[in-house]
């Protein structure tokens, strides 16, 4: 394996983790953010109505003051003025009015004179308050005469209205005199109230971001609390998926976690006792098959002793066979082959039942291996052979013939001719340089495989069609191949060709000692029958 291909499945190897680890914390995430926005929503709420409720009642009070001391500063000292006073007379009420009163609020008064102008006086002199400052809508609800009534018997009122100039707030207020005489305004700022609401404004906002972190600590905390069982719980169904069936999980409570984690420790137990009472009842029907195939071996020694006596006899001249019973002896000449096929094939699936087949690796010319396969069995005119010499690879001969035995024979029997066979390498490095495995088809010329039959051309005994539940093979030919290529650590699968015909494909590694062991000496029994699976076509 090149560098960069070793990056690429490092790299993939690091995603894989990083993406497993959000999904880990992502309800934990979800916990913490849950109970933040409930934490802000909670704290931004009383913080904005505090606000508003302390706003109110500091303006208000501020205000209410203000205006009851503009009012009687009015009734005082406005109220003892001349009907027509001077300016300098309003001036000077102006400045007592502001100075008397503890609001320190600017005081602004207007009349007319004896000659009918209209004069003002200001506390603050000439560049201090002035009519201008007042907003429209208050001076005309001031000079506004209201009709007395039983219930009004003013015809004047005080107003008041909040405005903002160069972002300080101010108090304007206006009156006029009962009775005839000068017209008053006040002006008050509200620039100290305005820094004492910031101040709270700011302490709020504290609170609510001391509230929000520990919001998310006791967040951090609860989801602690309740995810950490349910850590535990992936972890057990992990090692259950596993194959460790004995994982348990420590129950303590009475909550909805210890009745999950009852609930699954009784589940683990029944998973386990069903397995073991299969793995038991699986051992005793490989050892029942694995005897069975043992004690035949004996009479079919026997059997095929005299069977090729008797077919020596047959195709001999002058054989003393009677014509009438000639058939009947080679049917038992057939059968006993086939049954000899079909004990030697059991006992190869027990090995890989067990565990016990193992490969004896060697340094194989894939070509030449081919080349004998089909000699051996005298397929040479009936197969097309498509193979360059010189592509080797570490592999069990013996093994690789029974695959290649099984698939060229099945492809001849139930496929069409020709049978064409073909080898290439699989190169994955850079530059092509690479080869981890190599590559054999057997494509033959036939009408393929049914669809619905494709997915199990490799199962054992497996027959597409009812009626012909009696094949020459013994039905496990494709299965064992199958057996043999993954014991290499390789592949066959089996397709349709686009042309005609079915393709079986089998992926060998290149360095077979990457997946195996070597020989433990139980090897022999592996057959290569050449049969498929009796679907009647090459698969």
């Amino acid at each position: 394996m090149t560098e960069r291909a070793r990056g690429d499945r490092g790299w993939a190897a690091a995603r894989r983790a990083v993406l497993s680890g959000l999904r880990f914390t992502s309800l934990r995430l979800r916990l913490v953010v849950v109970f933040g926005l409930v934490a802000l929503t909670a704290a931004v709420s009383a913080s904005a109505i505090a606000y508003w409720l302390n706003r109110e009642a500091v303006l208000t009070r501020t205000q209410d003051a203000v205006l009851r001391d503009f009012q009687q500063e009015m009734q005082n000292r406005a109220g003892s003025l001349p009907e027509r006073p001077d300016q300098n007379e309003l001036q000077i009420t102006a400045g007592q009015m502001a100075t008397n009163s503890s609001q320190r609020f600017t005081v602004l008064l207007i009349a007319e004179n004896a000659e009918g102008k209209t004069v003002s006086g200001s506390s603050g002199g000439l560049s201090g308050f002035s009519l201008q400052d007042v907003p429209r809508s208050l001076r005309t609800a001031v000079d506004k005469r209201q009709p007395t009534t039983d219930g009004n018997s003013s015809p004047y009122h005080l107003y008041w209205q909040r405005i903002v100039d160069d972002g300080t707030p101010y108090l304007v207020a206006g009156t006029r005199v009962v009775g005839g005489g000068a017209t008053g305004y006040m002006l008050k700022s509200l620039e100290p109230e305005a820094k004492d609401l910031n101040s709270l404004a700011w302490s709020l906002g504290i609170a609510t971001g001391l509230a929000l972190i520990g919001s998310a600590l006791l967040a951090q905390a609860a989801a602690t609390t309740v995810l950490k069982p349910v850590q535990r719980l992936g972890v057990a169904a992990r090692r259950l998926g596993e194959g460790r069936l004995d994982t348990r999980l420590r129950v303590s409570g009475t909550d909805e976690l210890a009745d999950l984690s009852r609930t699954f420790n009784k589940a683990a137990a029944a998973l386990e006792k069903r397995v073991d009472d299969m793995a038991a009842r699986d051992e005793a029907s490989r050892r029942f098959v694995a005897d069975m195939s043992h004690e035949l071996r004996t009479p079919l020694t026997a059997i095929t002793a005299v069977t090729e006596v008797l077919e020596e006899e047959l195709d001999a001249d002058g054989g003393t066979i009677d014509p009438m019973i000639e058939p009947a002896v080679r049917l038992v000449v057939s059968e006993t082959r086939r049954l000899n096929s079909l004990v030697e094939n059991l006992m190869e699936v027990t090995r890989f039942d067990a565990g016990t087949a193992r490969l004896v690796l060697d340094d194989v010319d894939v070509a030449d291996q081919i080349t004998a396969c089909i000699d051996a069995r005298a397929w040479l005119d009936a197969v097309e052979l498509d193979a360059e010499r010189g592509i080797h690879a570490q592999l069990d001969p013996r093994r690789l013939d029974v695959i290649l035995a099984n698939l060229i024979g099945n492809a001849l029997k139930h496929g069409g001719s020709p049978v064409r066979v073909s080898v290439r390498e699989e190169h994955t490095g850079e530059g092509g340089d690479a080869v981890d495995a190599v590559v054999i088809r057997v494509r033959d010329h036939g009408p393929g495989i049914p669809e619905d039959v494709l997915p199990h051309v490799f199962d054992r005994f497996y027959k597409a069609s009812a009626s012909r539940p009696r094949s020459e093979g013994s039905g496990l030919g494709l299965s064992i191949a199958l057996e043999n290529a993954h014991i290499h650590g390789g592949e066959i699968t089996a397709a349709n060709s686009p042309e005609g015909g079915a393709v079986f494909t089998l992926r060998l590694p290149r360095d077979g000692s990457t997946v195996s062991g070597p020989d433990d000496g139980d090897g022999d029994g592996d057959t290569g029958d050449g049969t498929d699976k009796g679907t009647g076509t090459a698969g």
